[in-house]
């Protein structure tokens, strides 16, 4: 099953995005998940600790500004 997980974090100072990103990942092995964060802090921590946790991550902008930070292993 390859159902998608979404967290929105927007509106959250860090670490708060990072925090809900770990909790999103813990026990995950493999799959697709979708941060959502409004400031470029944001992006770049949760970035950088998907990426030191092994998972591919490509970012979006959003529309309604923020970005959507898609992270897949």
């Amino acid at each position: 099953m390859n159902d998608i997980i979404t967290v929105n974090a927007s509106g959250l100072s860090c670490p708060q995005p990072v925090m809900l990103t770990k909790k999103a990942l813990s026990g995950l092995e493999h799959g697709h998940v979708e941060i959502l964060v409004d400031t470029a802090t944001s992006r770049n921590n949760v970035s950088r600790f998907a990426n030191n946790k092994g998972w591919n991550v490509d970012v979006e902008e959003r529309d309604e500004g923020g970005y959507k930070l898609i992270l897949t292993k």
